[in-house]
């Protein structure tokens, strides 16, 4: 998988500037009186004046807090660029974050001096340097990227890098997530993408796999027709962490499409290559397994996926086909491109018959209809419990990622009336996003507070974003992590 960068806090030592031949990231208050800053006043001194200069000018006055301006191959440095970046003190968790991210951004092969000198969230820029410095390369033939050390300069470093610790476990974890989403869908089968989930057992974690003839047992049949026309094997792979006590679990459960053609009811071709993407909600359920591995949360989580694809073929699921869920509801597909809520429906029954969990977040990207309603900045909730959605929301601010609750209702759920079956498998055009989620909560028991999550806006998108480039964000591993800090970790 792609790797972090790896950072490395020192104490400051002003006397190693004049002879560091990468980039000098240098953080500055917007208010600040540069000749104040012990660095500043060095950096000002060797480069006979430039810094002041800058930071006189109007140009600074125009940067943002977070963003950051080059001064390059400043005279008197043997850096090839001093970096001046809007980011004081006492900075808020969004702009150390961001201002990290502009130095990520620019990260290049000689490395990078960050002087961060007392500054409180100084763990806050090494997480938005690491995670903006992501690059998607292993099918380029050309040379690899190759980004330098990192050594990020504080007062503190023992006790700034304890509270970076947590962070770069997160920053592995999107990375995970973000590779799996970037992932072509001849190379993560679903046969690979069971196995790299295998290999997390040497993190600690407990990983099975079900294969079709034991989900065929356990009367998966909803999800079963959807992979049936595919080569490539249908799959329920099954993540336990137990870092608590004898608690029963949190379950996330994710949608695993790795491809989808939409089946018989085949999608339009213009942009149909980016349905590599239709494992979003399962690869954001791994990435956050991956992170409670590696920082060995103190709570029991179970991740549950549902690994298929959806091909049209001789044998593929066809448009008025009825299918029968492990709860037992019989589903008629009036569109086999609505798959991903049948894969759901029997995972999230499952783990709700074998775990008992306390609680449960879905993820998928879903539907079309919830860009429409919300564009690429947030995520849709839907939910049936105002005490769990309000924690994850609370999350969600928390950790910067956008996320938006969404309605539900009778009205929408009668938009599902089958005249041949228990239900249909889609409600029309109108409030799609919704009804969607209300076939889902046909899905979740009375008693089981849940979450469902539609991040079809959000886990690709096409242009960069503050903490990442084009490309799979990694959206939600982020929340969810904190979500299971801050509510079930002692």
């Amino acid at each position: 998988m792609t790797n972090p960068l790896p950072i490395q806090f020192q104490q400051t030592d002003l006397d190693a500037l004049e002879a560091f031949s990468g980039r000098i990231a240098l953080l500055v208050a917007p208010d600040d009186n540069v000749a104040r800053s012990p660095a500043a006043r060095r950096l000002n001194r060797l480069s006979k004046g430039a810094l002041n200069r800058f930071l006189d000018s109007e140009a600074w006055g125009k940067v943002k807090p977070g963003e950051a301006t080059d001064l390059a191959w400043p005279a008197g440095l043997a850096a090839e660029a001093l970096q001046v970046v809007k980011a004081g003190p006492r900075a808020d968790v969004a702009t150390a974050r961001k201002a990290g991210a502009s130095i990520g951004k620019s990260a290049g092969k000689a490395g990078v001096l960050v002087l961060a000198g007392s500054m409180q969230r100084a763990a806050e820029v090494s997480f938005g340097l690491a995670l903006r410095a992501y690059e998607f390369e292993p099918h380029k033939t050309a040379e690899p990227t190759v980004r330098g050390p990192v050594i990020i300069m504080v007062k503190e470093p023992d006790a700034v890098a304890a509270e970076a610790k947590p962070m770069a476990a997160v920053a592995e974890g999107v990375f995970f997530t973000r590779d799996l989403v970037n992932e072509p869908a001849n190379v993560l089968t679903t046969d690979d993408f069971a196995a790299r989930l295998a290999a997390m057992q040497a993190l600690g974690l407990e990983v099975e796999i079900l294969e079709e003839a034991d989900l065929a047992k356990l009367g998966m049949g909803a999800l079963l027709g959807v992979g049936q026309g595919s080569e490539s094997p249908s799959k329920v792979v099954v993540m336990h962490w137990n870092g608590g006590g004898d608690e029963a679990p949190f379950a996330l459960v994710g949608k695993g499409v790795v491809f989808d053609t939409g089946g018989i009811s085949i999608k339009p071709a213009g942009g149909m290559e980016d349905m590599t993407m239709d494992m979003g909600g399962a690869g954001v359920v791994s990435g956050v397994m991956r992170t409670l591995a590696l920082r060995r949360a103190k709570a029991n989580v179970v991740g549950l996926v549902g690994l298929v694809e959806n091909m049209p073929d001789g044998r593929a699921q066809r448009p008025g086909d009825v299918v029968k869920s492990m709860k037992g509801d019989t589903i008629e597909v009036i569109n086999t491109d609505a798959e991903g809520r049948l894969v759901l429906a029997d995972v999230l029954w499952y783990a709700q018959e074998r775990f008992k969990p306390v609680g449960m977040i879905n993820l998928a990207t879903l539907t079309g209809a919830i860009i429409i309603a919300l564009g690429h900045e947030n995520t849709g909730v839907f939910s049936n419990d105002d005490g769990l959605c309000d924690a994850f929301l609370k999350a969600c601010k928390a950790e910067g990622e956008g996320a938006w609750r969404m309605p539900m209702g009778d009205a929408y759920d009668a938009k599902l009336k089958s005249r041949i079956a228990d239900m249909m498998n889609v409600g029309g055009r109108d409030g799609g996003a919704i009804t969607a989620a209300q076939f889902l909560k046909r899905f979740v028991k009375d008693d089981v507070p849940w979450c469902h999550l539609d991040i079809a806006g959000t886990a690709l998108v096409k242009a960069d974003t503050t903490l990442a480039p084009k490309g799979a964000t990694g959206w939600g591993v982020m929340a969810l992590d904190r979500l299971i800090r801050d509510k079930f970790e002692g």
